[in-house]
């Protein structure tokens, strides 16, 4: 579990986050959503650390990792693993090889075993046989999968993912939401997301986290924002006809 209590961060006397208290689940996939400048990037990258926030806790499993020392940060950083918006696979590494990176890394595993443990995390994300082909060789979607398999190669108890879904198409973003749940169901990790996609939080948003100008706006679950009075998640999520329409459908 990830608890944030009383979160600031500002730039140049700008305050981006302000006062953020949320909690996120073990074994639930957690959504960030906003519009765009609304500080729900601000927000992950301080979670993870690439930035400090001016005050406030961010507690994994009850340890603040704002007050750790810098070897107390790689520590927690070795359980975290992270899907990143493009994928960033390694162009010239094999699909074995990208997944085997952070084992390479950080595992004490030799090497069979490292071998082994790259081969079922590529099994479990249904790339068997896609091994020794390289990322320009794979779809959009077969990409992800193996960003999915490197991320949790390290068996980690934190896993964040940034966009997941972006420039993907929406069967295979459907396919990528339900592998992400349920890996995040199967072991039991704290699980963030960082979305815009609506098809992700109507379809997998277990704990959902609202932020708008700074400012958490809401919080719930995917069922409770289809009859939400918050008239700020409502603009946001059903400002199209479309979604005016399902929103109807539903109350």
């Amino acid at each position: 579990m990830i608890e944030l209590r009383h979160l600031y961060k500002s730039f140049d006397d700008k305050d981006v986050l302000r006062d953020i208290n949320a909690d996120f689940y073990d074994g639930k996939t957690n959504l960030i959503i906003g519009q765009s400048g609304s500080g729900k990037t601000v927000l992950i990258k301080n979670i993870v650390g690439l930035l400090n926030p001016e005050q406030g806790e961010i507690l994994y499993d009850g340890r603040d990792f704002v007050k750790m020392s810098k070897r107390e940060r790689v520590l927690i950083r070795r359980e975290m693993g992270m899907i990143f918006q493009s994928a960033a696979l390694f162009d010239s590494m094999s699909v074995l090889e990208n997944v085997m990176f952070p084992l390479d890394m950080f595992s004490d595993m030799n090497s069979s075993d490292r071998v082994a443990r790259a081969r079922f995390c590529l099994e479990r994300v249904n790339l068997k046989g896609a091994e020794q082909k390289f990322p320009g060789e794979l779809s959009g979607g077969m990409q992800k999968r193996v960003a999915i398999a490197r991320a949790i190669a390290l068996n980690p108890k934190y896993l964040f993912c940034d966009e997941p879904n972006s420039g993907l198409d929406p069967k295979t973003s459907l396919v990528i939401d339900e592998l992400i749940h349920d890996i995040t169901t199967e072991y039991s990790m704290t699980t963030i997301i960082n979305t815009h996609d609506m098809n992700s939080v109507i379809g997998i948003g277990e704990n959902i986290i609202f932020i708008c100008d700074g400012r958490k706006e809401w919080q719930g679950c995917k069922d409770e924002i289809m009859t939400s009075t918050n008239e700020k998640l409502n603009s946001f999520i059903f400002a199209s006809d479309l979604a005016k329409k399902i929103k109807e459908a539903n109350t």
